[in-house]
């Protein structure tokens, strides 16, 4: 009972963010024109704050296997569920190459941002965070080469997108890390990451809420409950096994077997609705599987969390 209890006083605060993001929409108090300006804020000024905060003095982060190893199994993990997807596209129901080749893009890659980073905080306080953020190192090269060539693109000309902010500040901070810089930088410059970067998932997770709020209506003129069933066999079924497996058998970091075990929980990842819109996707298959699997979550992501903390000994 008490690990039910932690595992849902992990979970709860996530959902309710979400859904403030929807209440505000629909009271029309954060409007669809506030999101591009709040989002570029989010992703170019508060997801750095945070990434400094967390990866300087690091101690997980001087190890050579969460260096290397978690990028890794971001990238691996991410290529398995894309081509899980891929093998089933046409048991979706989707008729079209486009549709299906979206299903094999957007079921294929967990969330790996903003909902996993407060449940991670919640359940390993620590260094665990940082250890996340170079995780998905390997799942952002997925998602902008494994998850393109899914939909139908993938070119060296498309990758240049992974000179983000968000990677750019994971190299930088790793190298200040291994450095030492939380010795010697001006005590001014590390609150202020700290305080800009408590402000990063809050917001990240009301936006995510304002952005399904936005298709409630559509959905509820097309839902196509064959294709969500699919996509919700493959992430939140089939996946969360593999990836719990790879946890409880790799020798790796605990700290690494912790995000393992949180990115096992997790329903589909938003951002690929963008990436089916940009080239040449269904949108409208993605947020089906977006609000779907989203929606399961309210159940499958504490089942599974909770397992993973037995199955892991936590």
């Amino acid at each position: 009972m008490n690990q039910l209890l932690t595992v849902l006083s992990a979970v709860l605060p996530v959902f309710c963010l979400a859904g403030t993001g929807v209440a505000l929409r629909q009271a029309r108090w954060l409007t669809q024109e506030a999101d591009a300006s709040l989002m570029r804020v989010v992703v170019n000024v508060l997801t750095p704050a945070l990434i400094l905060d967390v990866v300087l003095g690091n101690a997980a982060l001087r190890k050579a296997e969460n260096l290397f190893l978690a990028p890794l199994l971001g990238f691996l993990v991410v290529s398995a569920g894309v081509g899980l997807a891929w093998l089933l596209r046409r048991r979706s129901g989707l008729k079209n190459e486009k549709s299906q080749r979206t299903f094999a893009a957007q079921t294929g890659i967990q969330n790996y941002g903003y909902v996993p980073l407060p449940l991670i905080l919640t359940l390993f306080p620590g260094d665990t965070a940082g250890v996340l953020f170079v995780h998905n190192l390997g799942v952002d090269i997925a998602m902008w080469t494994v998850c393109l060539v899914a939909l139908g693109h993938g070119s060296l000309r498309e990758w240049r997108h992974l000179l983000n902010p968000p990677i750019l500040s994971i190299f930088i901070a790793v190298g200040l890390n291994v450095a030492g810089a939380e010795y010697w930088m001006p005590k001014f410059l590390l609150t202020t990451a700290d305080m800009l970067g408590a402000c990063a998932f809050p917001l990240g997770i009301i936006l995510i809420g304002a952005t399904i709020s936005d298709s409630i209506a559509e959905l509820r003129r097309h839902f196509d409950l064959r294709t969500v069933a699919w996509a919700s066999l493959v992430r939140v079924g089939i996946m969360p096994i593999f990836i719990l497996g790879l946890a409880w058998l790799l020798p790796v970091a605990k700290e690494l077997k912790q995000v393992l075990m949180v990115q096992a929980a997790m329903p589909v990842a938003v951002f690929p609705v963008v990436l089916a819109r940009l080239y040449g996707g269904d949108p409208l298959t993605a947020v089906r599987i977006v609000v779907g699997t989203s929606l399961l979550g309210f159940l499958t992501i504490p089942f599974w969390l909770k397992l993973g903390l037995r199955l892991l000994d936590y």
